[in-house]
């Protein structure tokens, strides 16, 4: 193999599939829109969900991309050789064309002409059935074909060759992965009987199935394949040969490791007199911790999102104190500068590929300085409860209730605590932390799921209709408010819609009420909703609005309520001017749907809610009630 940067995968997989009659999209933004079954992108498909279930996407029937990806299901595991909370997916699909065969044949030739890796050192596996669907023999054979030997071939259950659905409900199908030998000596086996020496580099999904609300699965009309490969991973395999050892030692990532090394050096307080071998694992850990956590804050913030104590806003907030809490490990100060100075870093890596690093450089900084800033007066106070619990204690080990209290309060991991109950001659009760711990993860995980059950990516009636309350909303507070006003981010469940608008101050009673009016004579005039698609500038020319940022590719659809044929502004004085107010689009925005076909559908619309999200940004939380359970969707105008 020859020696690749992460920049020339990442472009030889858009330039081998863009060859293969793939159109290249631009990836989404790490929040998801109008996804509530998520808080974050956690593959390149959650963008599409409309389009796997059979709308049309503008760019055509074969798609490629970079996205960026946010998971924390692992984020334990981060520190070793391979897992990461934020990473590149290289992504394609074929949206009811090839299938199984032509996606295969293809990701055989990406690995092993593309990218030259040696047949020998692949593996994959593949669905091994269960009663609701048959083992995947025909995968297995067109693999053999391609030249996997039987032997390099594993069959694995559903937990991990199945994928989906999103939500509740929702399309699904078996997957097949691809695996790099990086265990010692020559390959052997394959990952159902060595899983630990073959490292997952790539997954195709075959979509061939939807699950309905009733549980039961049904084929799929539309056939689906979503491709995902690790780009950090590919780098590391691919650059082995020139030193790198792990994911964190590849070109990109290896600045950002070095950065952090580089200040603990010129630390005041780095750590002195311990075992070597032992500073060394603890230290190397806590580092790849620091260079992580900070890659992955400054996407995240760069996104759009400001730490706070509830949904992304948490996570954000519990990457950056966990990063602080492992410079601690390293000795480095955190006084408001340490992670500016990796996310600086970080920008430098990958501000040419994506720009919006460095157009939201001075927020992503002052953000990072704030939080580091407020969590050391955190600390401060944990610090006082840990004496507290040294105090009110009786022998010699911490309770693990205790323990879980500083952990979940306080900010204090499990490592922290004993390594100050070491300190004062003290033990730390494991078992106890862990209890504690897993009985908040049932309760968190509960609440998500009653909280994101029915999401709208399951296409219900309910969430198609918030969906397009959302629009109604849009425009009726553009109308009232001001051309200022724009969408800052939504959330939509089965019960309600919840969105963020820009506004510098409290709404009032009036003007709350003049929104929900307009949006309900829109419904009362039972406006059609329908759509066409065209290119970004043709929708900007037109006046549709839409955050007009790197997530559109260069066809896009915009949906519209009211009359479609002209282009011009609907003024809510034509009313009082005793002229038809609806000669005239009442909404015209960029989106991918869904959609009802007409605005009656919705019933009626009311406000609950209008507060404070975040500095200058409003939220209003509403609900729309009646209108048909059985609805009909938009169609193209």
């Amino acid at each position: 193999m020859r020696p690749l940067t992460t920049d020339d995968i990442r472009q030889q997989y858009l330039d081998f599939f863009r060859d293969h009659g793939h159109a290249v999209i631009p990836g989404a933004p790490l929040v998801p829109e109008n996804d509530p079954t998520v808080l974050f992108t956690t593959a390149g498909m959650h963008p599409l969900v409309p389009y796997l279930l059979g709308e049309a996407h503008p760019a055509g029937k074969r798609l490629v991309d970079v996205q960026r990806c946010v998971r924390t299901q692992d984020i334990d595991e981060v520190g070793d050789e391979s897992h990461l909370t934020m990473f590149e997916m290289l992504g394609r699909w074929s949206l009811g064309e090839y299938f199984k065969e032509g996606a295969i044949e293809m990701s055989f030739e990406f690995l092993t002409r593309v990218l030259e890796m040696p047949l020998e050192m692949l593996a994959v596996s593949c669905f091994e059935g269960d009663a609701v669907a048959p083992k995947d023999s025909e995968s297995a054979g067109y693999w053999k074909k391609m030249g996997i030997p039987e032997e390099r071939i594993g069959f694995l259950p559903k937990a991990k060759n199945w994928w989906g659905p999103a939500g509740a409900a929702g399309p699904c199908g078996p997957d097949s992965e691809m695996f790099y030998w990086i265990g010692e000596g020559k390959p052997r086996g394959n990952p159902a009987t060595h899983e630990k020496e073959w490292l997952e580099i790539g997954n195709d999904v075959f979509i061939q199935y939807t699950k309905t609300p009733k549980g039961t699965f049904e084929p799929l009309r539309q056939k689906n394949v979503d491709e995902g490969m690790g780009l950090d991973r590919l780098a590391w395999i691919l650059q082995r040969e020139e030193g790198a050892r792990n994911v964190f030692e590849t070109d990109r990532m290896k600045p950002i490791l070095e950065a952090v090394f580089d200040l603990q050096e010129h630390s005041a307080f780095a750590a002195k007199n311990r075992d070597e071998e032992q500073i060394h694992r603890e230290e190397t850990r806590a580092a790849r911790i620091i260079t992580d956590h900070l890659r992955a804050a400054t996407f995240i913030i760069a996104d759009g999102v400001s730490p706070s104590n509830v949904d992304q806003g948490y996570v954000l907030r519990r990457l950056i104190r966990r990063a602080i809490r492992s410079a601690r490990t390293l000795g480095i100060e955190h006084r408001g500068e340490f992670g500016p100075g990796i996310a600086r870093a970080v920008m430098g890596e990958y501000g040419e590929f994506y720009a919006h690093l460095h157009e939201r450089e001075a927020v992503i900084l002052a953000t990072l300085k704030q939080e580091e800033e407020q969590f050391g007066k955190t600390l401060q106070e944990g610090l006082k409860r840990f004496e507290k619990v040294m105090k009110e204690m009786s022998g010699s080990t911490i309770d693990g209730m205790a323990a879980f209290h500083l952990y979940d309060t306080y900010g204090f991991p499990l490592e922290l605590t004993k390594e100050m109950a070491k300190e004062q001659g003290l033990n730390v009760d494991e078992a106890g932390f862990k209890k504690s711990f897993e009985e908040h993860q049932d309760k968190s995980r509960a609440g998500a799921e009653k909280k994101f059950k029915g999401g709208l990516a399951d296409h219900s009636a309910e969430t198609t209709k918030l969906h397009t309350a959302t629009h109604l909303l849009n425009a009726a507070l553009q109308k009232v408010l001001g051309d200022h006003v724009s969408q800052k981010g939504s959330n939509i469940t089965a019960q309600r819609l919840r969105f963020d608008f820009n506004h510098p101050e409290k709404m009032t009673p009036e003007q709350i009420k003049a929104v929900e009016k307009l949006v309900n004579d829109a419904i009362k005039a039972d406006l059609p909703v329908s759509y066409h698609t065209t290119t970004v500038e043709g929708a900007k020319k037109e006046g549709a609005i839409g955050v007009f940022d790197e997530r559109y590719g260069n066809e896009v659809k915009v949906y519209v309520v009211g009359p479609s044929a002209r282009p011009t502004k609907w003024s809510s004085g034509r009313a009082s001017s005793g002229q038809d107010p609806w000669n005239e689009p009442f909404s015209k925005e960029i989106c991918g749907g869904p959609h009802v076909a007409r605005a009656g559908m919705l019933g009626s619309f009311t406000i609950q809610k209008e507060e404070s999200s975040s500095a200058g940004i409003r939220r209003i939380k509403a609900v729309v009630e009646g209108g048909p359970k059985e609805i009909e969707a938009a169609t193209e105008a």
